[in-house]
């Protein structure tokens, strides 16, 4: 019987005998992305509540200013954020062996280098809110970025069947008016994953967009085996499809935001949407062999400045 334990973030998955264990959730509120195609013969949704239209209209309001202000950028970075070897391990540091929101790590002591050992096998759940029109393309959005992340990260990251046995990312799609019922049906299915460890993404801030939680394995908290992504389906498709992009990446591990990060999703200003250059650099970090899962920052440094002198190389001027 495998066992986890809960760590810097949100998580769940694997067969019903697996033992789940909370120790440390992390929440962070988003904001980002685009192609706002609009299928007018889609079907209409079911009727939502009025708390549920008011969270819609708020995330609309929010991707509008933000677009006005030239906030959510989609192209990568570019000739006017450079970023040097130096600048990439001082980011890798942050937002990887740090976690800025809960527990422990927000005092700023460093922890240990968290990511998957395990192949990653995401499942994707739709609230009854859902539209099978924004299902089918919530459905590809998961899946084209589950193998970008597998070609950036080399790690085996695939999307399985819905109710697949061996899922162990699951990424939710829910409402207002059907998150806590979804999230009550994971119980149900992995029935050692407590209530109070789901607690977290059952309540959510009007400002928190989208979360993740993931589970650490008992014998190596640092190692995950699990994780639950829960994202508003209320967002717009741009702020939708940010989410989809950090919220995967940092349950991968990179579970930290720095506001020194640049060009960067891990960073709250919200200047970029969309996973960028740097991002898959520091991805390509987190899962090099030469690290050992669980390894302290202070072990991790020579290889940490190592990895970033080869890869700014390789890659020439950021």
């Amino acid at each position: 019987m495998k066992r986890w334990v809960l760590l810097a973030t949100l998580s769940l998955a694997l067969a019903a005998c697996d033992v789940f264990v909370p120790v440390e959730p992390t929440l962070k509120p988003q904001s980002r992305p685009p192609g706002l195609d609009t299928d007018t013969t889609a079907p209409k949704p079911r009727a939502t509540s009025q708390a549920s239209a008011e969270i819609r209209a708020y995330l609309t309001q929010v991707q509008s200013a933000q677009l006005t202000q030239g906030l959510l950028r989609r192209d990568g970075g570019g000739p006017d954020t450079p970023f040097t070897s130096d600048v990439l391990s001082r980011n890798f540091e942050r937002i990887a062996f740090f976690n800025e929101y809960t527990g422990t790590l927000s005092s700023g002591v460093a922890g240990a280098l968290r990511r998957w050992n395990v192949p990653v096998r995401m499942e994707v759940i739709f609230g009854a809110s859902v539209p099978p029109s924004q299902r089918r393309t919530d459905k590809q959005d998961v899946t084209q970025f589950a193998s970008r992340l597998s070609r950036v990260t080399k790690h085996p990251i695939s999307v399985s069947s819905p109710g697949g046995p061996s899922s162990n990312f699951l990424v939710l799609f829910v409402s207002e008016d059907d998150r806590s019922e979804e999230i009550d049906k994971l119980s149900a299915r992995f029935p050692n994953l407590t209530p109070a460890a789901l607690a977290p993404l059952k309540n959510l801030s009007r400002e928190t967009y989208c979360a993740v939680i993931a589970f650490g394995q008992l014998e190596n908290p640092a190692s995950y085996g699990a994780a639950v992504a829960v994202i508003r389906a209320e967002n717009p498709d741009l702020l939708r499809l940010s989410c989809i992009h950090e919220e995967l990446s940092q349950g991968l591990g990179l579970a930290n935001d720095s506001p020194q990060a640049r060009p960067s999703i891990f960073n709250d200003d919200d200047e970029f949407a969309l996973l960028t250059n740097h991002d898959e650099l520091l991805l390509r970090m987190l899962f090099d062999k030469r690290f050992e899962t669980g390894m302290s920052l202070e072990a991790a440094r020579p290889i940490i400045r190592e990895i970033s002198i080869e890869l700014t190389e390789a890659n020439g001027p950021a």
